[in-house]
């Protein structure tokens, strides 16, 4: 798939702009602080719903503004069908959404007609960052890859939400347990099993391209295989680890689910006495190592970048098995990655239907494209195919 064009209107920094786009490499070409972010936000928003860089929409909309608009025109599916997706954000009331100008009862039903995986310097945050930070990573994917999984993920912090203050109450009154917590423990299971199965799948899926483009970005595509092996591995708070095999299909909820309860249970006095739910999806941790050592604290700042980049590659490689294959868009990507992973990364790029990048500097980017001069909240299509 691929975007024909993008319109913003009271997003970030800019009143209003309309942008053609088109299949192949484009480039945003600029100083820092001119709005090319903004736009590469605006495309991962219209994908996901939600901001790379913010958790509430209300920095999203330009000040003194009510609202956003974003729309974008895509061609999707095999039949390269056009599509239009508009969302119009509201921090202060309900967002709303059309595809192809029909009204959606929910944001989440337009989410996903546009697919992007989005490199950002705040992916460091894979590697270096808390466990959250990798949560989110492989929620985001899931919920592209299936968009039934974001209901699901929702069910479950629901569900989590009335657990939790369940044992904030249970604790305020001395250890007395209302009736109704095993229910909820059991609901828990159930709800956690679903997203476990989903999450310790997508890192089977992951671990083969993930490796594949580590390699790949440090040793070349035909070189000598001189990058560590880059290991994935899913640590479930049951106390089970489940290390990363890619051929390995997905686990059976009906199993999970007893995991899942009988840890609850055997750490029901501990959650009482702190008030607090200690089992489940939501403290779970995807584990990275690069060679035999953890990446987190021990890998070094190019090998950080590396293996982001390789996790944010492998993602596109998951999200096409089923479905369009999805935009990719890097933000600043470039000028953080020394020449000889500059031009490995440009290589694969040409392989991509539709690339988006930003950069501060042309030269940076070692690909031919169509590039746009932003500046001061305007963006001018500059000559084609200049290197």
């Amino acid at each position: 798939m691929h975007l024909e064009s993008l319109s913003v209107v009271d997003w970030r920094s800019y009143a209003s702009t309309d942008v053609a786009l088109g299949p192949g490499v484009r480039v945003l070409v600029g100083p820092n602080a001119q709005g090319k972010t903004n736009l590469l936000e605006a495309v991962h928003y219209l994908a996901t719903g939600a901001s790379h860089r913010v958790a509430s929409d209300a920095p999203l909309v330009r000040a003194g503004a009510s609202a956003a608009v974003l729309r974008a025109q895509a061609r999707v599916g095999e039949d390269a069908r056009r599509a239009t997706v508009e969302i119009e954000v509201r921090p202060g009331g309900r967002s709303r959404a059309q595809l192809n100008g029909q009204p959606q009862r929910r944001v989440a039903d337009a989410v996903g007609v546009v697919r992007a995986v989005l490199f950002a310097p705040e992916d460091l945050a894979l590697v270096r960052g808390d466990p959250s930070d990798r949560r989110r990573f492989l929620d985001g994917l899931l919920a592209q890859r299936r968009p039934a999984y974001a209901a699901a993920r929702g069910e479950y912090e629901r569900v989590l939400r009335q657990r939790n203050q369940l044992l904030k109450d249970a604790r305020r009154r001395a250890g007395r347990v209302d009736a109704t917590l095993a229910d909820w423990t059991d609901a828990l299971a159930r709800a956690g099993a679903t997203l476990l199965a989903a999450r310790i799948a997508v890192v089977h899926a992951l671990a083969g391209p993930t490796a594949a483009a580590y390699r790949e970005l440090l040793a070349g595509p035909t070189g000598p295989e001189a990058a560590d092996r880059v290991g994935l591995a899913y640590e479930s708070s049951t106390g089970r680890r489940i290390a990363a095999e890619p051929e390995a299909g997905v686990p059976d909820p009906a199993e999970l689910v007893e995991e899942l309860r009988t840890a609850l249970v055997e750490r029901g006095d501990e959650e009482i006495e702190r008030g607090i739910t200690l089992v489940g999806p939501h403290r779970d941790e995807l584990a990275l190592a690069i060679g035999e050592l953890p990446a987190r604290g021990y890998a070094s700042h190019g090998e950080c970048w590396s293996l982001a980049l390789a996790l944010r590659l492998a993602s596109r490689e998951v999200l096409r098995e089923v479905g369009d294959e999805p935009i990719v868009v890097l933000d600043d990507v470039f000028a953080e990655l020394d020449v000889t992973r500059r031009a490995r990364l440009a290589e694969r790029c040409r392989g991509f239907e539709q690339v988006l990048i930003s950069a501060a500097v042309d030269e940076d980017v070692p690909l031919d494209g169509v590039r746009y001069r932003v500046r001061g909240g305007t963006v001018i299509p500059l000559a084609e195919e200049v290197a």
